[in-house]
């Protein structure tokens, strides 16, 4: 997290931050996770179209794109000691978020009424069915709303049975001087955590001991 808050910046492309995570997970011999994307936000939009890519390979790309001031993202980063991919739990699915772009007449009435509340109370941003009074007609409709493409999942992922799986999370901002993060992540103290790793990487270094805060000289007043 230290390393791809510190690359994203004026000018960084969003690879750098993918780079950036690949050599520190590297270096602590784990796997940055598959399929993870953070995305760019706005009002009432969560996933941009402009996203950084937790891990490259030849099946996942995303395209490039150069930060500039006033972008915020939630930056995900997930890694993994195994091998970093991941395949969809046995878990129900709770999660859910409005299809902006698809539309459909639903027949069960008891669907139409959870859709109603949705579009009213969740029209663009994600929800739990658990928020909602009547549980048993949530159920109906999320069915209804899934069968036709109304609502996204937001399906759980895990990793192979034994590994261990960290997430680090943080609402981030470019400014012209400064990547400010202003929710979720803290700077942990080293004392919290022991290891027999380290970061080896030069440049993965100079990257996480670098200042956010980029000083600007002032000119003289006259």
């Amino acid at each position: 997290m230290r390393a791809a808050v510190r690359a994203i910046k004026p000018q960084a492309s969003n690879y750098d931050v993918t780079d950036a995570i690949a050599a520190v997970s590297s270096d602590f011999e784990c796997n940055p996770l598959e399929g993870v994307l953070s995305h760019s936000m706005k009002k009432h939009l969560v996933d941009g179209n402009e996203v950084i890519i937790n891990k490259e390979s030849p099946e996942n790309k995303v395209k490039e794109f150069q930060f500039e001031p006033g972008q915020v993202f939630s930056l995900d980063i997930y890694v993994s000691t195994g091998e970093g991919t991941t395949k969809q739990a046995d878990k129900r699915i709770t999660v859910y978020k409005r299809e902006l772009d698809v539309q459909y007449s639903l027949r069960i009435q008891k669907a139409r009424q959870f859709f109603a509340e949705v579009q009213n109370k969740y029209p663009t941003l994600p929800f739990s069915i658990a928020g909602f009074a009547d549980t048993t007609g949530a159920k109906v409709g999320v069915k209804e709303c899934v069968e036709h493409n109304l609502l996204q999942e937001y399906v759980v992922l895990q990793e192979k049975s034994g590994e261990y799986v960290a997430q680090f999370k943080a609402t981030v901002v470019v400014q012209p001087n400064a990547t400010a993060v202003i929710c979720g992540h803290l700077e942990q103290p080293d004392a919290r955590y022991s290891s027999d790793k380290s970061v080896k990487n030069e440049d993965a270094k100079k990257l996480i001991e670098s200042e956010i805060f980029k000083k600007v000289k002032e000119g003289k007043k006259k």
